[in-house]
Order: C-alpha cells, then structure tokens, then sequence
C-alpha cells in the first residue's frame, strides 16, 4: 500500500506527478482557479481514489480531509513574497494564505499527516528580515513539528534558473547531520541558528550539479520558419533595437556563428523604458505567471546568419518544468503559461520525495516502499538525461491522461 498524500494549492498538479513518481499516491487536492483544474483534470482523468475541491482554502475545515493521509504539501502564493511582487510577506493577502494551511493542519488534530511540506520562493527566506520564515517555522513548531528548510534550483535537473525554498517539516525527525548540504546555503544559517525555533537537519545525498547548457533545440518546439508564431520583421528589428550595445554585440556574434543556436529573452522595464535582455548562456530565465504580457519569455533562434523570435509556447514551459508534452486541454495560451509559471518543477518534487520524504514518511509509518504503479517506471537519472518531450504524467496507461501526456 502506498502512503498517501494531500495536495494543498495544486495549480496544475505538477507536484503530484513528482511525488507519484516517487511512489506516494495523492488522494486529495485543492485550488481556486478553473482554468487550473481543467489543466490538472486534462491531465489526471477522474479517478474514485482522488478528489479535487475547486474552493478557496479559506473555505475549507480540517474535518474535511482523509485522516489517513502520511503528508501534506503545500505550495503557497509567492505573490507577496516575490520581487517582483509588493513584498507584504506572509501578511500579504495571497501569501497569507500559508496561514490557512496551518489552521487546517490544526483543525485536523491527532490525525494531520506525520510530514509537511511547504514550498515557495526563496524570497521566503528574507521576506521582512527573516522573520517570516522563522514565523512559519514558529507556527510549525506549535503543531509538533520540527522543520527543515533547503533550496533547491530546478536548474539541477532542467534547464532553467528556479531557485525555490522547501520546509520540510516532520512530528518524528531524523536526526540532524553534521555533514553540510549545499542545499542549506549560507543564507538560511538564520533560521538553523534561531534557539527558539525547534529545526533538524536530514543528511541527504549530493544533489546533481547546476546545469550550465541544455535549452537547445531539446526543449524548444520545432516550428517551421513560416509558422505564424515566429514574429514579422518589423517586430524582430523593434527587439534588437531595444537591446544594449552590449547584448546587440552579442547577439550579432551568435548570429554569425555557425550552427543554430537557441537563447530566451525578457522585456524589462530600464529608467522607465522597456528593453529586452537576452540570457548569454543556453539555460531558460525562470518561468513566470504571464500577466498582461511583460512577464512572458521569448524564444531567440539564432545563427548561420539568421534571426528570429518568438514567445515561449505552453509545450516548452511544460518541457521545462519537467512535464514533459502534458496536455493542455481547452484553456487559452495565457492560462496555460499560468499555470506552469505558477508550478513546481516535477524533477525537484521527485529527488525531494524519492530521497527525504519517503524515507522520513516510511520510518514514521512503517510502509513499506512500493513503486507507483501508474508513474514513469524509468529512473530520475534517465528522466533527466532523457527526452523532455516524453510522457510524465501519472495516470494509468490505459487512462486518456496516459496516452495523450
């Protein structure tokens, strides 16, 4: 039997697949927007062990959820931990929202999971000086559980900058190590150092190295130069004029080379005017959730003295997140860029889940690990040497969600 999870603001169910992968079975989830429970829905298929509320969480009571559960992840609002958002913090009308995960571990009483994990941007760390992940820590704490607190960037396993912050709290800790994590940096000695805060400190294998190259053409859609999506000339020159001498130099110098190469862009906003910054290396900026355009990321194609841009296509957000071809379903291109902007990158969820929570979830239970029977069979080494283009999800072969992801 495998242990069970809960999927607390689930978006497009990304973390799902990561910790199926790694053999939980998550049996509840919940989020608020439509248009990312069609995505999971497309995705997953209905299934009579698993239950979706579409309900804000301030909605919802401890008394509604499987008491049976071993974990609890939760993916909170970054909105107001972000830099490019207001910065309230865990005050923040959305990133407050980590307040009602707590309340309902409370109201779950004696039978909320053994483990909890709770993810964000690592702005987390230094939202208000510190003092709101020592808050959320602090708040764990009272539950019974001891908290521990990594970064993780998706970069280790895709091709593309997303540093996020884990707290991986537990009612029956491991004991901590003395041996030093690269995923506990410098900047999170703080919360470790804080006498008040009950924390614990996993040993944990080496994760894999930063990736330094890889976007390529292995995420990126083949469209055909007569696509409609590639911008018109008068846009392609518009974006290069917008460019520093700097970056122009180097893109002219790309352009020139032989081979094709592929790099991503962002609009910026430089003494009020808005320009376009390319990325000098073969890794894709951090996904976002694309609000009103500036936010998106663009596609430069390059070489052999040739041109042109793009935006970045729902697919290759999904490649990049590690989703592999997930299906869409009926939402609109910017719904879509939404929900993978708004994710978690399922490699990182699976090495998470494979390396620390199943066998913190395994020693506290007594399950006995057993594969997920409806997860990609193939290994995380060859999930990230392999084709990003090739099915991740989590549901049965047989089912509509595995034929089509």
């Amino acid at each position: 039997m495998r242990p069970t999870a809960l999927e607390f603001f689930a978006g497009i169910g990304l973390a799902r697949v990561g910790l199926e992968r790694a053999g939980f079975m998550v049996t509840w989830a919940n989020d608020r927007e439509p248009a990312k429970r069609a995505m999971y829905e497309a995705n997953f298929g209905e299934f009579p062990s698993h239950r979706f509320v579409l309900a804000d969480i301030r909605s919802i009571r401890g008394s509604d959820l499987p008491g049976d559960a071993s974990l609890a992840w939760a993916s909170s609002p970054c909105t107001d931990l972000s830099l490019a958002g207001n910065r309230d913090g865990l005050g923040g009308s959305e990133s407050g929202t980590f307040w009602e995960f707590i309340r309902i571990l409370g109201e779950m009483g004696p039978s909320a999971p053994p483990v909890a994990v709770v993810e964000n941007v690592v702005g987390l760390a230094t939202s208000r000086s510190g003092q709101d992940l020592a808050a959320a820590v602090r708040a764990l704490n009272v539950l019974g559980y001891s908290a521990d607190v990594l970064a993780i960037d998706a970069r280790r396993f895709v091709p593309q900058s997303r540093p996020r912050l884990f707290v991986v709290a537990a009612k029956s800790p491991p004991p901590s190590s003395e041996v030093t994590s690269e995923l506990r940096p410098h900047w999170l000695a703080g919360v470790f150092g804080d006498q008040s805060l009950r924390t614990h400190r996993a040993e944990l294998p080496p994760p894999p190295p930063l990736l330094t190259s890889g976007f390529g053409p292995f995420y990126t859609e083949d469209l055909p130069a007569g696509d409609p999506r590639w911008w018109e000339p008068a846009r392609v020159e518009a974006f290069t004029r917008s460019l520093s001498p700097a970056q122009a130099e180097r893109l002219a110098e790309l352009r020139r080379s032989p081979g094709v190469k592929f790099r991503t862009a962002y609009r910026r906003t430089r003494e009020g005017k808005a320009v376009w910054e390319v990325r000098p290396d073969d890794i894709a900026g951090c996904l976002r959730t694309a609000r009103g355009g500036s936010s998106k990321q663009a596609v430069v194609r390059l070489g052999e003295g040739s041109l042109r841009v793009r935006w970045m296509t729902p697919r290759e957000c999904a490649r990049l997140m590690g989703a592999g071809d997930y299906p869409l379903g009926a939402v609109s291109t910017n719904q879509a860029l939404f929900g993978f902007g708004d994710a978690v990158a399922v490699p990182v969820v699976e090495w998470l889940a494979a390396n620390y929570l199943m066998p913190l979830v395994t020693a506290h239970t007594g399950h006995a690990r057993e594969p997920a029977m409806d997860a990609d069979p193939a290994s995380l080494d060859s999930c990230v040497a392999g084709d990003p283009r090739a099915p991740v999800g989590s549901a049965p072969a047989n089912s509509s969600a595995g034929r089509t992801q």
